[in-house]
């Protein structure tokens, strides 16, 4: 066959929106995920594996450098570039895994390529919006979910496995292997979706001015002074004061400062414009301006944070209300052949009906329907409070009989189901707020916004589950849910038309 004829067949969006989402989940999972895995079974202490929190930092503040990506070079040549690193990246892994000093070594290698993965992330992000049309970008979000969840599949089930099994340098070597095979397909058969807009040699020549140089220096010391406070005495008695502290990590203070600084951005917008504009080069500030400056831009940074405010919240707890109930064996099934295609279901089908029936009109059901689970999970919670009485910490468990186990794993399904409904509805929302020329850094802020509640939801979920109990967890977790659910009357451009296009 012609290898034209299977470049047009393989070029589809029906597979590059596979491929590209697959190759932003994976490199997540080895470095989130499946490192934390290997660097138990070198037996390193919890307290160090704790610290790898750190590797999840590059996801939160990768709007800073979102810029970039859209003002030099292509998103195609991003992503490229990127995954080459991280294939580099995961052999390398390979080679140290057997070595004496292979945990420190992994660990900095790790460090290091979460932020190329990041990167990657805002290339894979801003190449789908600028390769699709609205229409299309409604309609392969379930496409985008569902290669994600097996990308973390295949992390956690194959790698996992054959690193615990066969041995480390085999299943970092595996991981390049695979992640390899996608990169030959993006080489190959990506379609390019723009023409350069400043070529990349010219972003070196600017990272080298005194200024940047700089400014880079005054971020590396304020980063470095955030973390020697946590070593001060007035830090540890101020945590002696406040147990809570105690769970608050580093990587939390950095996003919290990083959040007040885009607040600070938007209250004094018009000021910092009019400074900014001076210089008609000054791409990087004008990104973060014209996220801030449009239409109810408050109500839009309210309901970005606060819209997966009850699911967080219940999704840090579900995992220890399955071991609590003494079903923590069934977990693996209820999770992987239950749970994994509920999700990928509820993003086909909420992406399917977004470009079907408009954002507009599926948005308050959708949400709705990802936020009652959190109910229905107290009902669960109630209906089994006697088997958490008697399992909670006990050696020998008692079974829940099958009719619990089954409406246990029913309301995981629907949990999933309903959660890649609400995903597919802010994923496409997130899209529509993005400026035409700022798409990949307006998404990248968009998202780091939206994982910022993820951060303290696992810290305070902690705190309400151990003081009252589950029941009132999930029951709290949907009240936390109200406030977004709130302001869906009032957010702009849910209407495609009226969407922010210019």
């Amino acid at each position: 066959m012609n290898f034209k004829i299977i470049k047009k067949y393989l070029s589809i969006p029906y597979v590059w929106s596979f491929t590209t989402y697959f190759s932003e989940g994976f490199p997540y999972s080895i470095i989130r995920s499946v490192s934390a895995v290997f660097f138990r079974d070198m037996k390193v202490p919890l307290e160090s594996i704790g610290l790898t929190s750190l590797f999840g930092l590059p996801w939160i503040i990768k709007f800073l450098w979102g810029p970039q990506v859209d003002e030099y070079s292509t998103k195609r040549r991003w992503l490229l570039t990127m995954q080459t690193l991280l294939v580099a990246m995961m052999g390398i892994a390979a080679l140290f895994a057997p070595l004496e000093f292979n945990v420190r070594a992994i660990a900095v290698l790790f460090f290091i390529g979460s932020f190329i993965a990041a990167t990657n992330d805002i290339a894979i992000d801003g190449y789908y919006m600028e390769a699709l049309d609205q229409e299309g970008q409604a309609k392969f979000v379930g496409y985008r979910t569902m290669a994600y969840r097996v990308a973390w599949l295949t992390g956690n089930g194959v790698i996992v496995t054959i690193g615990t099994t066969t041995g480390w340098p085999l299943a970092f070597l595996a991981a390049a292997g695979i992640f390899g095979l996608f990169l030959v397909y993006h080489l190959f058969f990506l379609p390019e979706a723009e023409s350069v807009d400043k070529p990349a040699n010219l972003l070196f020549g600017r990272l080298i001015k005194p200024r940047t140089i700089a400014a880079m220096i005054v971020a590396i010391l304020g980063v470095l002074g955030i973390r020697l406070f946590f070593k001060t005495d007035f830090y540890t008695t101020l945590e002696a004061g406040l147990p809570v502290l105690k769970k608050v990590t580093f990587a939390h203070w950095v996003a919290l400062l990083l959040f007040l600084g885009l607040v600070m951005l938007g209250v004094f917008r018009r000021r910092i414009k009019q400074w900014l504009f001076r210089d008609p080069d000054s791409y990087y500030g004008k990104a973060f301006i014209y996220f801030m400056e449009r239409d109810k831009v408050s109500i839009i940074l309210a309901f970005i944070i606060l819209l997966r405010a009850g699911e967080w919240t219940l999704a840090h707890m579900v995992s220890p209300f399955i071991v609590d109930l003494g079903i923590k064996i069934h977990y693996g099934w209820i999770s992987g052949l239950v749970g994994l295609p509920a999700s990928i279901a509820g993003a086909m089908l909420g992406g399917w009906a977004i470009s079907r029936f408009s954002l507009k009109r599926v948005i308050w059901p959708f949400i709705m329907a990802q936020n009652v689970t959190n109910l229905i999970y107290m009902v669960l919670a109630i209906h089994l409070g006697r088997f958490l009485e008697l399992n909670q910490g006990a050696e020998q468990v008692v079974g829940i009989g099958a009719a619990n186990l089954a409406f246990t794993a029913a309301v995981h399904g629907f949990d999933q189901f309903a959660s890649g409904l609400g995903t597919s509805v802010l994923m496409t929302y997130l899209m529509r707020i993005c400026h035409q020329e700022y798409k990949a850094a307006h998404y990248a802020i968009g998202s780091g916004l939206m994982n910022l509640t993820g951060l303290f939801a696992g810290v305070i979920s902690g705190f309400i589950a151990g003081a009252y109990g589950y029941a009132w967890l999930f029951g709290i977790s949907f009240a936390a849910a109200i406030p977004a659910m709130a302001l869906i009357p009032y957010l702009p451009y849910l209407d495609e038309k009226k969407s922010l296009v210019v």
